[in-house]
């Protein structure tokens, strides 16, 4: 009893961490897309300061899953809760790192003028958004549903990034001149994307953790 309590009150720590990370990464993607908007640089610069914070907040996962591990023994559903744990603090680390490079195009457009408005970035990025928040509480509550639903919510981010690689490339053809610019934009895209398949990672990690089978979101 005594041994099942100390597991309980790991575990839950494990989760109070990853719903951290999730809020900070949240954080991150709403600023790094601000400070592209806004082109300000100093919003810009504390996202890339604060990305350390992630990674510290993802070796305190590994620490306290793995001592978890050692001390209790788990087996079954406990130990994937721990799997999945290690997993999906990867998959939030590496979408901070995909915030931060949202931010340093902002740091390399400085002092430039946006070639066109900024409509799909923002867009796709309130969708990311609403997907982040919605697979760390898949994962909290162990909603399979909610897992599901963000595929879906994936399918459309795609097919908007398609759209924006079509547009800015019929854009490059008539002005030239302005290509750099418009790779920026759509490496931002690429980055924003590149988050929504994590975070449907993160559904794939929810539903492996009920039913013990993992499957395939990201098609």
């Amino acid at each position: 009893m005594i041994r099942r309590k100390g597991f309980d009150e790991g575990l839950e720590e494990l989760r109070a961490v990853l719903r951290e990370m999730g809020a900070h990464v949240s954080k991150a993607l709403d600023q790094a897309i601000e400070c592209l908007q806004t082109k300000n640089t100093e919003m810009a610069q504390q996202v890339v300061k604060n990305d350390a914070s992630l990674n510290t907040m993802e070796e305190n996962i590994l620490d306290m899953g793995s001592k978890l591990i050692i001390t209790q023994q788990p087996v079954a559903k406990d130990l994937r809760r721990i799997i999945v744990a290690f997993k999906i603090s990867s998959d939030l680390e590496r979408m901070g790192d995909l915030a931060l490079d949202i931010a340093k195009v902002t740091l390399r457009l400085e002092g430039q003028q946006m070639i066109k408005p900024l409509v799909d970035i923002p867009h796709m990025a309130s969708i990311v958004k609403e997907m982040i928040d919605d697979a760390i509480k898949s994962y909290l509550d162990e909603n399979t549903d909610l897992a599901y639903k963000m595929a879906k919510e994936d399918d459309r981010v795609d097919s908007m990034y398609s759209h924006m690689i079509s547009d800015l490339y019929a854009f490059m053809v008539e002005k030239p001149a302005e290509a750099s610019q418009a790779m920026l934009q759509l490496l931002v895209g690429r980055y924003i994307e590149r988050i929504g398949d994590h975070a449907t990672n993160i559904g794939e990690s929810t539903v492996y953790l009920v039913t013990g089978e993992r499957p395939d979101l990201n098609q």
